[in-house]
């Protein structure tokens, strides 16, 4: 049977992304959480990838591009981002950016985010 552990964002060890961005990560069997703190003046990163995302801004004011049109999302605001559109935000004012990133399923590229978790979920049994 897997374990469930609590654990809170401010005690993950924060990856660095780039400069003024930082991010952790949370897993459950199918979906994958992503804390990120974005600081102003931060670079920014036009990308797209291949997995719906749903972003929850929790602290500061966000100018969000997604394709062609432009948000600007404060906190308690939140979007959806369909797949393959590119997308970035950029924190707006002196005030740090969080925001949660919601996944689903599980990104690929972010299971090192979540490496403390491998003993919460059953072992796979390789044949």
């Amino acid at each position: 049977m897997p374990d469930s552990k609590a654990h809170r964002w401010d005690g993950l060890d924060r990856e660095v992304v780039r400069r003024g961005v930082e991010r952790v990560g949370f897993k459950g069997e199918n979906v994958l959480l992503v804390m990120n703190w974005l600081d102003p003046g931060m670079e920014v990163n036009p990308h797209s990838h291949p997995f719906e995302q749903v972003l929850l801004i929790l602290q500061g004011k966000m100018r969000l591009t997604v394709g062609d049109d432009v948000h600007v999302i404060e906190a308690g605001g939140m979007m959806r981002i369909p797949p393959d559109v590119i997308h970035c935000g950029e924190p707006i004012g002196d005030e740090q950016v969080i925001n949660l990133d919601v996944f689903s399923p599980i990104r690929e590229d972010y299971r090192h985010l979540v490496e403390y978790q491998k003993d919460e979920f059953e072992a796979v049994t390789e044949g």
